[in-house]
């Protein structure tokens, strides 16, 4: 006889752990009706499950998501409009001898648009028409050359000595409307205090002259 001893077994080749074809393997134990409902559904029911959790967490996030701060309120008219005097011009044709018509040029610095709606002035002895007639609308960054008429109605009325003469000028944007007084400068009562004079130096102090 040689050395080698008795062959060991291999594993699952006990006996025991082999299953014998002759014997019955227990039944599964029944589904209920919801396992079973689930059994059939079980995809439809997991997408349908992720879909509710995107949702959950996308309407969480959309919720706590940084707020921006409202849009500021557009500057009041008056802000950001400026009217200077631009001069004296010829007076246009088909107009009584005296009359006094310059320019000024109004700007608009920033903001939405704004729009002149009138153009008038304190005194109870002249009046002003313009060109163009309001109402008429100032973009930001484009100047706008307006060319105003004195009319003289009552001299009797017409101050002697101008001071420091002002427009009201009557202003719009979205934000708001306002009246608004420019004083046009030194050099712009000069001037119509020259033109009063010459319409109604030599005439009588209740009319202009012709």
């Amino acid at each position: 006889m040689s050395g080698i001893g008795p062959v060991e077994p291999g594993e699952g080749t006990h006996a025991r752990d082999i299953p014998d074809p002759e014997t019955p393997q227990p039944p599964e134990a029944p589904r209920g009706p919801l396992m079973q409902l689930y059994a059939r559904h079980r995809r439809a029911a997991l997408a349908a499950g992720m879909s509710a959790a995107v949702l959950v967490v996308g309407g969480y996030l959309y919720a706590t998501r940084p707020r921006q701060p409202p849009a500021p309120a557009p500057p009041y008219p008056s802000q950001v409009t400026e009217v200077v005097y631009a001069g004296k011009e010829g007076p246009p044709p088909n107009h009584p001898r005296g009359a006094f018509t310059f320019a000024v040029e109004l700007t608009v610095s920033s903001g939405p648009p704004v729009t002149v709606l009138r153009i008038e002035q304190p005194s109870a002895g002249f009046f002003l028409t313009s060109d163009p007639h309001p109402p008429f609308r100032t973009r930001a960054g484009f100047p706008h050359r307006i060319t105003l008429t004195v009319h003289v109605n009552e001299c009797a009325k017409v101050p002697r000595n101008a001071g420091l003469p002002f427009l009201d000028v009557t202003l719009r944007n979205t934000h708001a409307i306002q009246v608004h007084s420019f004083i046009l400068g030194e050099l712009y009562a000069q001037d119509l205090s020259e033109a009063l004079q010459v319409a109604c130096g030599n005439n009588s102090p209740s009319s202009p002259k012709p």
